[in-house]
Parts: structure tokens; C-alpha cells; sequence
């Protein structure tokens, strides 16, 4: 077994633990002991550092960006500083130098409680994987085809709601709104009885960009700091009801949740893989053909439900890219802030144990999902949905991308 440095011996982080040195993700939290002084933290192991007070120890030139409440001031300072943040951070953690400045600076990840760790700007999400869209055009066009003829044309989205972005953990009250089914007359008003989720991944945006000009997909890094996890919850009944003619509304805008971790792109480069074979030919903004890096990212997601997996969506297949998603979303001229936050769609695999969703899973309610405490076709008041990840990282070892987790509650 190779030689842990010191630091790493005194945490006891395993060799090849998922949040070892090479990862290093980025979060928010506060202490019991001042729940109201939210600090930037960064996780190792099971602990996460004081990025701040460290900074602020050891004289570092970035103190002024890690001694902060939020990553707002981070994610703002632009790719350089990115880089070399995570290089300073890499060495507090591993030199024996350090170790005595850093070690009464670690707080036990059970001790703390963990913030959403920036200020959410604009919030977008997108319809990138053909076989979520796929599955979901023959639910509800099995005589037509499963695909519009736009979608291998451009990355299909539309604009959420911020204010609803809510951190993992975060109960999430079952919404009420107007449904009508094929057998109603008149539609009629009450809580959703589909609520479902969306296993997705979020793009965190760090660096703006000006108003008219099109950030292009050589300019992806430039301007997108990392990723976290995220649950896109929808009422399905609601959404079905609503979405004629201008798509998604109260079906989808009542909660997102997101990781407290935040992922830096840099940790995922071992990730990098190319993406599924396209078949019909896109306009040059998004043809990333000459791109010298892989658009893909290999991430593997569980999906469960009170503890059981229910589903591991493969994240390697998404027909459309971060960056291709970036560029369309850029490409009329929309101006980019930090803390932008742009989810990537449901993320579902060829296979039936791939789908992200319930809505695909159960195929709309007609073939239920069996778990301990009975069959399921959508969420019922009490059940908690969490979603994992990890990823390939360097030397074999796996990136871990954290969690988000929400319980369904009724309304009061």
C-alpha cells in the first residue's frame, strides 16, 4: 500500500476514499456552536476544512475568497483563480508542513450542517438524454415518434424558478394544482397525486459573461466552475395539465435540490469520455467535432428510495453536452452571472434499471415499482428520495459527487 502523508493518516482517509485529496469539493456549512457564521469548507475524508480560517492561518492571498459566507466570490473570480486555489488547498491537505495549522481546523462532517453553498442566480434546466426522451415521447405518443423533430437539433430547456433551489436535505411539501385526466370533465384542484423526481446533474456557472455576446463551446471552462447533484422534482399530473403550449410551470418550479458539494470541473478529468454517436449533423455553434477535449463525463448514478436502489442512471450516454448546453443557452445573446445554475435533464440509460425517473420506471403508474414497504408508481407523504455519484478519478481511485436527499411531506 503506498505511503499516506501524515495529515491523510491522522483523518484516517482510506487509500482511494472518494473524497481524498484529489477531489476536494467545495461547500458551506456552520457549527453548532455558531449556527448563524456560514463558512466556505472544503471536504476531505470525512471532515471538512475551515477554507477560510485555513486560508487566513497561513497567510494565504486567498483568504479574501475562501473567508466568505458563500463560493459567490470564488465562483466570480474566474478560472486562474480557480486553479490555483485548488493547487494551495491540494497542499494544505497533504503536506506534513501544514499540519498543525490544519488539523484544528477540521470539523467532523456529522457535527456540522451543511448550506446550499452559493447564491442561485438564474436556474435552467434541459431534456439532454435521447433515452429519457425517448421513453417519454412513446408514454405519451405511442402512435407518434418518440423524439420531436427539433430535439437532435438543439438542446432543448426552459427557465426555472431560483427561489426554489433548496440544499440536500430539505423536505420538499407535496404541491397542489390544477390536474385533469382523459375520464375529468373539468379539471379540478388538489395536491399532485404523481409527484416524481428527476435524476440530474447541475452545471454551476462561476464567471459572468457580457450581455449580446455568445459564450462559445472553447469557452465552456472559461466560464463554469463545477457540478453538483441534483433532483428535479415534478407533479406530473400537474405538468401533463399545464404545459400547452409554453412547457413547464407549477410542475416543476415548487423545489429543486441540490448538493451542498460542489465538484470542480478540474477534479474530473480522469471523467472525460466522448459522447454517444451522432446521427444527424447540428449547426457549427454546437459542433464540438474539432474540440480537442472530450464533451462527455463518466458519472454513475444510484437512485433510491427509503434506502433501496431503484435505478443507476449512467450519465456517459446524455446526447448533449455541458458545453453544448451552455453555448445554445448563450447563443442569442444571453448574458451569463455567477451563480447561474443549469441542470442537464433526466439522466436515463438504454436499460430498464437506467431510468431516472418514475415516470419512466413505472411506465405512468402502469407497471409499479416493488420496495419493503409496498408497491410504488410516484412518491407518497414519508418517502425519501436520495441520489449518489461517483466518477473516475486519477490512479483508479473514484471521485465522489456527494449526495441530495428529500423527503415528501404533506401539505399542513
Amino acid at each position: 500500500m503506498p505511503e499516506q502523508s501524515p495529515l491523510t493518516s491522522a483523518l484516517d482517509v482510506a487509500e482511494g476514499d472518494p473524497f481524498g485529496p484529489h477531489n476536494l469539493p467545495y461547500g458551506v456549512f456552520s457549527t453548532a456552536d455558531a449556527p448563524e457564521r456560514r463558512r466556505v469548507g472544503v471536504r476531505i475524508g470525512n471532515h471538512v476544512l475551515d477554507a477560510g480560517a485555513a486560508a487566513l492561518a497561513l497567510g494565504s492571498p486567498y483568504a479574501q475568497l475562501l473567508a466568505q459566507p458563500s463560493l459567490n466570490p470564488l465562483l466570480a473570480a474566474g478560472r486562474t483563480a480557480w486553479r490555483d486555489v485548488r493547487r494551495a488547498l491540494t497542499a494544505w491537505v497533504t503536506s506534513p508542513a501544514h499540519r498543525e495549522d490544519i488539523e484544528p481546523l477540521l470539523h467532523p462532517l456529522g457535527a456540522v450542517t451543511l448550506h446550499l453553498p452559493y447564491e442561485v442566480a438564474d436556474y435552467v434546466d434541459f431534456y439532454a438524454s435521447e433515452h429519457h426522451a425517448t421513453n417519454v415521447g412513446r408514454i405519451f405518443r405511442p402512435d407518434g415518434d418518440a423524439l420531436t423533430p427539433n430535439w437532435k437539433h438543439l438542446p432543448i430547456g426552459y427557465h426555472g424558478r431560483s427561489g426554489t433551489v433548496v440544499v440536500s436535505g430539505t423536505d420538499v411539501v407535496r404541491p397542489s394544482g390544477q390536474r385533469k385526466t382523459p375520464a375529468d370533465a373539468a379539471p379540478v384542484f388538489g395536491p399532485s397525486v404523481k409527484l416524481d423526481i428527476e435524476a440530474e446533474v447541475g452545471f454551476v456557472v462561476g464567471t459572468p459573461s457580457e450581455l449580446g455576446k455568445p459564450v462559445g463551446l472553447a469557452e465552456f471552462r472559461d466560464h463554469v466552475f463545477g457540478l453538483s447533484l441534483l433532483n428535479d422534482w415534478s407533479a406530473r399530473d400537474l405538468q401533463a395539465w399545464e404545459y400547452v403550449p409554453l412547457g413547464p410551470f407549477l410542475g416543476k418550479s415548487f423545489a429543486t435540490s441540490v448538493s451542498a458539494w460542489v465538484t470542480p470541473l478540474e477534479a474530473l478529468e480522469e471523467a472525460r469520455v466522448a459522447l454517444p454517436a451522432r446521427d444527424v449533423p447540428v449547426l457549427p455553434y454546437l459542433d464540438d467535432s474539432d474540440e480537442e477535449e472530450a464533451g462527455g463525463l463518466d458519472l454513475r448514478i444510484s437512485f433510491s428510495i427509503n434506502g433501496v436502489v431503484v435505478s443507476e442512471p449512467p450519465f456517459s450516454t446524455m446526447y448533449w453536452s455541458a458545453a453544448q448546453m451552455l453555448a445554445h443557452m448563450t447563443v442569442n445573446g444571453a448574458s451569463l452571472r455567477t451563480g447561474d445554475l443549469y441542470g442537464s435533464g433526466t439522466v436515463s440509460g438504454a436499460e430498464t434499471g437506467q431510468r431516472g425517473s418514475l415516470l419512466e420506471l413505472t411506465w405512468n403508474g402502469t407497471e409499479p415499482i416493488e420496495l419493503p414497504t409496498g408497491k410504488r408508481t410516484f412518491l407518497e407523504d414519508g418517502d425519501e428520495v436520495t441520489l449518489t455519484a461517483w466518477a473516475p478519478g486519477p490512479d483508479g481511485t473514484k471521485v465522489g459527487l456527494g449526495e441530495v436527499s428529500g423527503r415528501i411531506v404533506g401539505r399542513g
